[in-house]
């Protein structure tokens, strides 16, 4: 079935490390943006001979919780009266404790979402201040605590090698989380994206951040503490009780379709990637960024890059139906010997260790079809 991403890219103010495509509008202008959005809908939905099945729709940003909910409302509507989407559908919104009321989260839970993305980033006001957030450690358990009197599916996003990264206080801020009863949680290391405000700071005082060695031990750490309170890790950077796993990203991860609407939207359909225009202007004048057909090369190599970031692993048989037979390739017998990676019990699918995600870009290159 397919999945819909749906971007919304403004924010109440840019942060220090984002280099997402995001901006600070006027409501005139997320008017605007909201109806071309819709017609984009329709349009995709015409060009169909009959309305796809849908069981993923994902509003990300941005700052989705920016918009009023009323607008959210109806670019659902919209998505329902054109696509099939089945009864359990994960809808998921991305919100920022800033922007998330309860007014909203009565619409949210009326319109049919049903999985809240908050993105809390640290629990410690000073590194919170560091990187340009709105809120306060305050501000995000209470944002966390409303959306649990609303939503049962609450995730949260947090952010490994800021400024005062200390590896017992990043535990002692992941136990507050899940003490919070959140079911999901995504943690990030901070890149420095060119461009940015961070990237500056970084150039200016290049000993600013921790350096990877230090950020790799608070990683383990947080792994170590999840793994005890029952969260599984199902990819590299996400964790998540028994069955609360995002359904959503795991397309991307999986290889399975998925549509973007809006600006700088990515879409992957019947083989084919491509991506809106990140600029509003461009956006409106159909303009894509991207529009690539996918080789067979390509989807091995993804099929590997991406599988083995995850709990699911690869499937040496969509290798072989694809033209690669792993099992000729010279790295595969001492990768499974030295039990870097499992095999599945009916020898199709490869896993990787956990202890060796912090160096599964040397294993896939590894892997990778010469």
């Amino acid at each position: 079935m397919l999945g819909i991403y749906i971007h919304i890219p403004f924010c109440e103010r840019k942060c220090n490390y984002c280099a997402f495509s995001s901006f600070v509008m006027s409501d005139k202008e997320k008017e605007k943006y909201v109806d071309f959005l819709l017609e984009e809908i329709r349009t995709f939905a015409r060009e169909r001979n009959e309305k796809q099945k849908v069981d993923t729709i994902f509003f990300g940003g941005g700052t989705p919780s920016l918009l009023p909910s009323i607008m959210i409302a109806d670019i659902l509507k919209e998505i329902k009266k054109n696509f099939e989407v089945i009864e359990d559908a994960e809808v998921t919104i991305e919100c920022n404790p800033n922007s998330l009321t309860e007014d909203k989260l009565k619409v949210y839970k009326d319109a049919g979402i049903n999985r809240i993305s908050i993105g809390v980033q640290s629990l410690n006001d000073e590194d919170l201040k560091f990187i340009g957030r709105l809120h306060d450690r305050e501000g995000a358990i209470k944002a966390i605590q409303l959306a649990k009197r609303y939503f049962e599916n609450v995730s949260c996003d947090m952010l490994i090698g800021l400024k005062n990264m200390d590896e017992e206080e990043l535990a002692s801020e992941i136990e507050i989380l899940t003490q919070l009863g959140i079911t999901h949680i995504s943690t990030y290391m901070l890149q420095i994206e060119k461009g940015t405000v961070l990237a500056e700071m970084v150039k200016n005082e290049p000993a600013l951040l921790p350096d990877d060695d230090e950020s790799v031990g608070a990683y383990e750490k947080v792994v170590s503490f999840l793994a005890k309170k029952g969260f599984v890790r199902y990819e590299v950077s996400n964790f998540a009780k028994e069955g609360f796993e995002c359904k959503h990203n795991l397309k991307y991860w999986s290889g399975e379709d998925y549509v973007g609407f809006g600006s700088a939207a990515h879409s992957f359909v019947g083989g084919q990637r491509y991506s809106s225009a990140a600029g509003l202007s461009d956006y409106y004048a159909h303009k894509k960024d991207l529009i690539e057909t996918i080789t067979t090369k390509e989807k091995i190599e993804e099929h590997i890059m991406l599988g083995l970031r995850c709990k699911n692993g690869i499937s040496k048989s969509f290798l072989k139906d694809n033209g690669y037979d792993i099992n000729e390739n010279p790295y595969l017998k001492d990768f499974i010997s030295r039990q870097i990676l499992t095999l599945s019990n009916d020898d199709d699918r490869l896993f990787l260790n956990p202890s060796y995600y912090g160096v599964n870009n040397y294993i896939i290159a590894c892997l990778l079809p010469e």
